[in-house]
């Protein structure tokens, strides 16, 4: 069946070549190590630049690699003009840039201006005294006081990572805001002098070949006046979350518009991050074709649909229902009102989708990798791959005690948890049964090259122990070998091309929408339609094909089993089971 030749006559969206992209996400500590010290660096990267083409993504997105004490694994920032001394150097990155344009792929770095790290010159010269020239970089406050005399915080806000948002300096006798690790505090954006700074930083990386930034809670930038007291959410708590006061706060777009001057200039590629904003009004401010702002934002609508009322870290069940509303929602509004989706199910702060939504089971694990890769790409927005995603990657196994755990979110949780709770043995058990489903850690174990010692990763002790199940899921094992994840991702992602006309440009129409088991959508463009069928469950599902989607006379392009029989009214849905077809009818 001849493909159709882009065009977008009947689609009110504009082309772009970042919406045409695919972007793969590296997290340096855990990619690939060079030199033998157990943490991966650049020139790890380096050795993989022919693994990313053969892939047949566009972009590569390089986690933080600046200076910083890795209080929080690179985002606290030390210096943001200079490269780790444990990832490389800055010719180092220069030739990794090189490597990559050589290729035809773009190369995008993190920028970190929400907060910086307590060891930036910055932030020691605002803490030596009140009258430095810093001092009003961050933001301090004076205490306050309760009926009983002791010094409290400015606001009960709360961190992210536990505690207080507020931490106090007895030598000035002033708190500042930290809203993540007290190591983080954060930046002053209502003063120029810091806006100008990050504009400098912005302009530093470009000219150093850098395409584009995906920007972390940028959203957090801009807090509401007078830094009111937050709602209580959860009565529980000493600390509230407080985001209603900083997330989209009332500079925010003003700040976003002069970083996107600069943007625009250079023809570069954003992405921000933006947690806490589930209003699509709201986010059609930051990445509307006509806001001049950013390309596309992270919402957190479908990592967050396991959250439980009392955060991350209990318990909720998700629904098919609450996903199917969270796509139909931001991909019917984006294509209307001329805003781009960011599509992701993992990076370096969510665990891994087979282990927390699918199925890790040996005999499960290759086809629920896959149909999650159906589900993802063909979708309108770019496509965001994590490493290790493109070879079925999983979470630690159950059997790793919390001490193999390095991340500060989980061990500050459960260090609070043992202080409040030490002896409730079945909350306990419970956060520990979230932590295996939603820990950062699961992310971060290093990538599995192939069946060697340490998967590969490295010849000495990895800062983080590789999973169990290296030897069987690695690289080396699946590049190029027919019906592998890795050549799954790699056909899903060349067909996404090949069908641009309307898996890109095209609108969305989500199909079944009562149905509990299977998600099923159709892209439609200029007379030609694709449709997209997903089983989510690791059972044998039976699905009547619903009478407006005609899928016998289509042709199946893509498929995680051998073949998908199409010649009834109703199908037979194997175990995790996904294809995409194709129809000239409309």
């Amino acid at each position: 069946m001849p493909i159709a030749t882009p065009t977008t006559e009947t689609s009110p969206v504009k082309q772009a070549w970042w919406k045409e992209a695919s972007v793969y996400q590296i997290y340096p500590s855990s990619f690939k190590d060079s030199n033998g010290d157990g943490v991966g660096d650049i020139p790890g990267v380096i050795e993989k630049l022919d693994y990313f083409k053969q892939l047949g993504v566009d972009i590569v997105w390089l986690c933080p690699v600046y200076p910083s004490p890795r209080v929080d694994m690179g985002y606290d920032v030390a210096d943001y003009r200079d490269i780790d001394p444990q990832y490389g150097t800055m010719a180092d990155i220069e030739r990794l840039i090189d490597g990559l344009h050589s290729r035809g792929l773009k190369f995008l770095m993190d920028l970190v201006v929400n907060h910086t790290s307590d060891q930036h010159q910055w932030f020691q010269e605002s803490k030596s005294s009140r009258d430095n020239p810093y001092r009003d970089w961050y933001i301090w406050r004076k205490p306050k006081y309760d009926e009983n005399g002791q010094r409290q915080p400015p606001n009960n806000w709360g961190s992210y990572f536990g505690g207080s948002a507020w931490e106090y300096d007895a030598a000035s006798g002033e708190y500042y805001l930290h809203l993540f690790a007290k190591e983080q505090p954060d930046l002053n954006w209502e003063y120029p002098a810091v806006r100008e700074a990050v504009h400098d930083i912005i302009r530093f990386w470009l000219d150093k070949g850098v395409d584009g930034f995906r920007m972390d809670v940028i959203n957090f930038i801009s807090k509401k006046d007078g830094l009111p007291d937050a709602q209580i959410s959860i009565p529980t708590a000493k600390y509230q979350h407080g985001a209603e006061h900083y997330a989209s706060g009332p500079r925010l777009h003003e700040y976003l518009q002069d970083i996107g001057k600069i943007l625009k200039e250079y023809d570069a590629f954003s992405v921000g991050e933006m947690p806490s904003v589930d209003d699509p009004k709201e986010v059609i401010k930051s990445v509307g074709e006509s806001r001049a702002e950013l390309n596309m934002i992270f919402n957190f609508d479908i990592v967050d649909m396991d959250h439980g009322d009392e955060g991350k870290f209990s318990p909720r069940k998700w629904a098919m229902q609450d996903l199917k509303s969270i796509v139909n929602k931001w991909q019917t509004f984006m294509y209307k009102n001329r805003g781009w989706n960011a599509l992701y199910l993992e990076n370096h702060d969510q665990s891994r989708t087979v282990s927390r939504w699918g199925s890790d089971k040996v005999e499960y694990r290759a086809l629920a990798a896959q149909m999650f890769a159906t589900f993802l790409c063909f979708q309108s927005g770019t496509v965001f791959v994590y490493q290790g995603q493109e070879l079925g990657m999983a979470n630690m196994p159950e059997s790793w005690d919390i001490s193999e755990h390095r991340d500060l979110e989980t061990l500050n949780h459960w260090e609070e948890l043992n202080q409040i709770s030490p002896s409730d043995a079945a909350a306990l058990a419970s956060a520990r049964k979230e932590y295996q489903l939603k820990s950062r850690d699961h992310a971060r174990t290093p990538v599995q090259w192939d069946s060697s010692a340490n998967a590969g990763f490295t010849t000495g002790t990895p800062w983080i122990r590789v999973n169990d199940d290296y030897t069987v899921y690695n690289a080396e094992s699946q590049v190029s070998t027919p019906g592998s994840i890795f050549e799954y991702w790699r056909s899903s992602l060349a067909l996404r091309k090949e069908l641009r006309d309307f898996i890109i440009y095209g609108d969305f129409e989500l199909i079944d929408a009562d149905n509990e088991d299977i998600f099923t959508y159709s892209r439609r463009n200029n007379g030609q339609k694709a449709t997209v069928v997903c089983n989510f469950r690791e059972t044998k599902v039976v699905w009547a094909v619903p009478p407006s989607t005609t899928l016998r006379s289509s042709k199946v392009l893509l498929s995680n089993y051998p073949e998908a029989d199409l010649s009834k009214e109703t199908l037979v849905l194997r175990p995790f089971e996904a294809f995409v077809c194709m129809s000239n009818r409309d």
